[in-house]
């Protein structure tokens, strides 16, 4: 409707930009605002936006002030510290916690959706179907700053409030490479072998994830903005994927054969050696149903990386 508003944190990060790629395309008719302080981002994911951006972290913007008299149709929260290596548990906790509690009151405060970032780390380690009744068992604090944002939003779900959190599992596709050590493992191994490198995994490439390609996700979390059961649901492929299998759809989509070098697990203690989500319930509440197979999407990507002229 004219005069509304989508907010979109983290906006020019990964998930964030192409989901605000997106939107611009399917709702011309509705402003788009990213707030992203680009401490995870690149200016770069946002080519051809048009519309506006608050650069400040969310814990520290005036959101009634920035937004006053504005009609806000949905927020999307994506902003969040994602690097899993960071052992700076007051930082990760703050940052996260504290940004999405901002978040959340706002929105509560003018009866707006919230749509928000959760993350498959939640579930720690386990093997088979992940769902999302079973008891979280973070295994590091960026997971564990997740489950606080979950237990935050059951409270405000409890209240009345609209508010659907998303389990994103192993995201993979454009705009990523700002993400250095952090981007996908399909990215890491595509550069890899487009180097002419054989790609690297630990041994002996038998470990596997949930990897769902980005144009999954972003219809995922577009639908969940539509949702009528409020809650909080995976978003993954459905399907648990080898480091071998991925760099066989690699070596197919590049038209390569390189043979793999296995390397020693240094985090083998404590290493998680598989994820798969349980769609089942995203897909009665949701309609969400991933569309990209694993192969499908890496050559989709490999094709996009192949022919963009940026390096990612």
């Amino acid at each position: 409707m004219p005069g509304m508003r989508t907010v979109i944190t983290g906006g020019a990060g990964f998930i964030g930009s192409n989901l605000v790629h997106e939107l611009a395309q399917r709702q011309p008719e509705i402003a788009i605002t990213v707030v992203d302080d680009f401490s995870c981002a690149s200016f770069k994911n946002l080519s051809g936006y048009a519309g506006d951006l608050i650069a400040k972290p969310c814990e520290e913007l005036d959101w009634e002030s920035q937004f006053a008299g504005e009609e806000i149709t949905c927020i999307y929260h994506l902003a969040s510290i994602t690097d899993t290596t960071i052992a700076d548990q007051r930082l990760m906790t703050s940052r996260n916690v504290e940004g999405f509690r901002r978040v959340l009151a706002f929105a509560q405060a003018r009866k707006a959706r919230l749509v928000y970032a959760s993350s498959a780390a939640t579930y720690g380690q386990t093997n088979g179907l992940m769902k999302e009744d079973q008891q979280p068992a973070p295994a590091n604090v960026y997971g564990f700053s997740k489950m606080i944002l979950d237990n935050l939003a059951l409270a405000a779900i409890a209240e009345g409030s609209c508010v659907v959190g998303l389990r994103y599992f192993n995201v993979y596709g454009p705009h990523e490479a700002h993400k250095g050590k952090m981007a996908s493992m399909v990215y890491q191994l595509y550069q890899q072998m487009k180097t002419g490198e054989a790609p690297r995994v630990f041994k002996h490439g038998e470990q596997q994830r949930d990897f769902v390609y980005v144009k999954d996700v972003v219809a995922g979390t577009i639908l969940a903005s539509h949702c009528k059961h409020p809650g909080i649901y995976n978003v993954g492929s459905g399907k648990a994927t080898s480091f071998n299998e991925i760099i066989d759809h690699l070596n197919g989509a590049l038209g390569t054969s390189y043979q793999t070098q296995y390397i020693d697990n240094p985090y083998e203690a404590f290493y998680q050696n598989q994820t798969q989500a349980d769609l089942a319930l995203a897909g009665v509440n949701l309609g969400y149903k991933p569309r990209w197979l694993p192969a499908d999407g890496i050559a989709d990507y490999v094709n996009w990386l192949e022919s963009s002229n940026v390096a990612d």
